[in-house]
Formats: C-alpha cells, structure tokens, sequence
C-alpha cells in the first residue's frame, strides 16, 4: 500500500490541532483513502489503548516492585522446569508455520459503504426522518443509533450551504424556532449526521438525503 502525501495530518487530526476547515477536509479524505483510514484505526486503537492502562502502566509502585523483588526473567523463569524449557523452541517454531500460513486468510477488510455509487471506508448512518418530501417545515430530525457513548454531529444544508449545525449524543434533535423561521415552503434542502468516537475520531457517516418542503393543497 502506498504511502500518502497527508499522512502528517492524522496526528494533528487525533489531537485536536486542525482547525475547522483542515479537520473537515482531512475527514472526508481519510474516509477515502485506503491508507489514512489504517494508519487512523491503528493509532487510535493505541490512544484508546494508553487511556484505559497508562495508569497502571505507569505507577511508581510497580516500578519499585520490581527493583525490590526478583527481574522480570527470573519470575518467569520460575514457571518453567529444564525439560519444558527445552521444548521452547520447538513449541516456537511450529507457532511460526502456523501464523505465516494461515495468518493473510484472517486479515480483515475495512468496513465498506456507499455514497452516490462511490466507496466510502467506514460505517453507515441510517438516517429515518425526514427523508421525503413534507408538507411543513420539520421540527425533529431523527436517525439510526451508531453505539455507545457516541457523539453525533448533524448539518442542515440549503442548496448546498450549510444551514445550520449542532452536535448531540442522542439519535434525534428538536430544531430550534430560530432555525425553522429560515426554512420556507417550496424549497429543497438536505442533510446528513457523522459519528465520532469519545477520542473524537469519525467513524460512521451518512449519505447526504434531500427532502423538499412542499407547499399545501
């Protein structure tokens, strides 16, 4: 696979330092390149990773555990008698065969989705209201859950510039009156909803659905 040329990005996009504009172009590329989308799981796999054990990694009193009491090899070694220690190597060399074979029929592909006939890496947002033409001007958009302790981030576009924008942790929102007062009757608009994960990675994303607010009979 080769490398890309916005490779430098993805540790200014996991620590937050893009600013708005940089951090929408870089998702929409990284959900589109094969390398980025990787090179994101994989460290924010080791971010999550360092989050939830660098506590225990890191206390002092494992530190002076070790000074005080007996090395690392020594306490494994403890566990092993000379017979068993010899057949080590052995044991080793058939767990190599084995991974070297089998281990490329295990490799997971990426989750895949598609958007206007083009494939996009990554989950998809199920989007359930509204998704056709109304009569009245909505008051509540609502869509399918991602998981757990999501954040979701909803924008409103009219005629392809962006209405209005908001961020919730629940499926649906309740548009502000403000808000529907610039929507009129007769006019087309569209929408969409991205995930992001605690650590404030992109991870599922919608289509772009339109909708018409038709005027009544």
């Amino acid at each position: 696979m080769k490398k890309c040329k916005c490779k430098h990005l993805i540790d200014d996009y996991l620590f937050d330092r893009l600013d708005e504009e940089k951090k929408k172009k870089f998702e929409e590329h990284y959900f589109n390149c094969p390398y980025c989308f990787e090179k994101m799981v994989e460290r924010d796999e080791l971010i999550s990773l360092i989050k939830q054990k660098g506590d225990m990694i890191f206390q002092d009193e494992y530190v002076v555990e070790e000074e005080k009491g007996a090395t690392w090899f020594e306490k494994i070694a403890s566990f092993f008698t000379p017979k068993q220690w010899a057949l080590i190597p052995v044991y080793t060399a058939l767990l190599l065969i084995v991974v070297f074979i089998f281990f490329p029929y295990f490799k997971p592909a990426p989750p895949q989705f598609f958007i206007s006939e083009d494939r996009v890496r990554g989950e998809s947002i199920t989007l359930i209201s509204p998704v056709i033409d109304i009569k009245t001007v909505p008051s509540k958009f609502e869509w399918k859950e991602s998981g757990e302790d999501v954040e979701y981030k909803i924008y409103i576009y009219d005629d392809g510039e962006k209405l209005w924008a908001t961020t919730t942790k629940d499926n649906f929102i309740v548009l502000p009156e403000k808000v529907r007062k610039r929507m009129t009757l007769g006019e087309k608009y569209s929408w969409e909803v991205k995930a992001f994960s605690p650590e404030g990675t992109l991870i599922a994303i919608s289509s772009k659905v339109h909708f018409k607010i038709t005027k009544g009979e």
